[in-house]
This record gives structure tokens, C-alpha cells and sequence, in this order.
């Protein structure tokens, strides 16, 4: 049986084609329980499935989730083994269930500095996953903002030193287009959760316009409920995109 919001939601109609979450807290969540980080993590996973789930039956086309920044390798070798070995086993665990509900998996970000086996878990999911109608599932790893604009200028360098781009041809659309969201409209809604309110070097340029909502619940936490009051607060919400409204 739908839940009363999203009931609503669906009568309202105006429901974001992409939303993008930040998943944080799970850190928070373990140390509040006296459990290893890890066990956060893990308790996350749970959170992961509730909102693909949830974002299908509402009807987002486009979910993108950060779930791995270049930051993070900074962190304790050990809570990044048992990251990489969690993302491993996720995408083992659930790409069956994720082809059959028609979701197409992306990986982004700098993969090549991931290990064998989860590296080689995000290429087949990818495969395996191709086709999928009913939501794109974009999963940023190792990703960060900053890199990948970094990375987007070599490459339009690149092609201007080749004769292929003239540096007058660049606007915003071609800019867009030398990045990890190429032919994706930008996010409509972005979600960070455990009440932290910084965008953390993610999608710099693909946020100029998108609303940002952030909820306090820790990730562990965050239910398909949570995600239908994201997106009523942003049916709520008069999007201008920087012009002055007609009423």
C-alpha cells in the first residue's frame, strides 16, 4: 500500500527526473550504537536499496549517489579495506534484483584507483545492467568535483591542441559534455542527509540551479518515506533559475 506521501507527490505530478543524494552518517550511526564504523556502513546498504526502490515508485527517472569520494581514501586502511569489500559485495548481492526491477547501473570517478575485485563487480554490474528502463542508477566512486573539472579541462586541452575543438566552439552545453554526467540533465533535488549542511566537493558544476534539501536523519536511517518528503519539500518550492517570478 503507497504511503499518504507519496499519494501526494504523485497527485501533485511535478516529481524531479534527477535526484542526487549525499549518504551521510553512517559513522555517526555505528559510534552512537558503540559499533565499528564499518557496521555503519553496512547498515547503510540497507538505506541504498530503500531509496532506488523508493525513487522508482515515485517516478524519478535519474538517482545519483555518492558513495565513495577521493577523500575517503585518506581515511584508516582498515574502514577502506571493509568499504571496498562492502561495495564489492553489494554489487554481487543485488545486481539480479536491480536488473529485474529495470534499473541501469553507471559507475563514476577515478577507477582506477579501486581494487581488482570491486573493480571488476562495477564493470560487470555495468554490463549486466545495460538496458534498464525504469531508472537510471548513478554510483560516484572515488569521485570528486574538483577532479573531475580538473579532469574535464585536460581533456578539452586536449582536443583544442588536436584541431578536433576550437576554443570558441566552448560553451556550457560542450563543458557539459566533457563531464561524468554527459547528456544527463542536471539534478533537480539534492538530498544530504545527517543535518550537515555543505554540498562536499560533489557535482560543483552540475548543482548551479538544483535545490538542496537536507534532512538530519542519519544515513542508516533514511527510508522511501524520507525521500517522498524530499520531494514534496521540493514540490513546495518556486524554482526561477534566476529570473524574477511573474506573479
Amino acid at each position: 500500500m503507497a504511503s499518504e506521501t507519496l499519494e501526494r507527490i504523485r497527485v501533485d505530478g511535478r516529481i524531479p527526473t534527477h535526484v542526487a543524494v549525499i549518504m551521510d552518517g553512517n559513522g555517526r550511526w555505528a559510534r552512537a550504537r558503540g559499533l565499528p564504523r564499518y557496521r555503519g556502513h553496512a547498515a547503510g546498504m540497507t538505506a541504498v536499496r530503500e531509496t532506488i526502490e523508493g525513487a522508482i515508485e515515485a517516478g524519478v527517472q535519474i538517482l545519483t549517489l555518492f558513495a565513495f569520494s577521493q577523500e575517503n581514501w585518506s581515511r584508516p586502511e582498515r574502514e577502506v579495506n571493509a568499504l571496498m569489500l562492502l561495495l564489492q559485495r553489494y554489487v554481487e548481492k543485488e545486481r539480479d534484483e536491480l536488473k529485474e526491477q529495470g534499473v541501469e547501473v553507471h559507475v563514476h570517478g577515478d577507477l582506477g584507483r579501486l581494487p581488482s575485485g570491486p573493480a571488476r563487480a562495477i564493470e560487470e554490474i555495468q554490463e549486466y545492467t545495460a538496458g534498464g528502463s525504469a531508472l537510471r542508477l548513478n554510483l560516484m566512486i572515488s569521485y570528486g568535483a574538483r577532479d573531475e573539472l580538473v579532469r574535464a579541462a585536460r581533456r578539452i586541452a586536449e582536443d583544442v591542441q588536436a584541431g578536433v575543438l576550437s576554443p570558441g566552439e566552448l560553451d556550457e552545453d560542450r563543458f557539459s559534455s566533457y563531464l561524468y554526467t554527459a547528456s544527463l540533465p542536471d539534478p533537480d533535488l539534492l538530498i544530504r542527509t545527517s543535518g550537515e549542511m555543505r554540498i562536499s566537493n560533489f557535482l560543483l558544476w552540475q548543482l548551479a540551479y538544483t535545490e538542496l534539501y537536507f534532512s538530519p536523519v542519519l544515513w542508516p536511517e533514511f527510508d522511501r518515506d524520507r525521500l517522498f518528503e524530499a520531494i514534496e519539500a521540493f514540490q513546495k518550492r518556486e524554482r526561477r533559475f534566476g529570473r524574477v517570478s511573474t506573479s
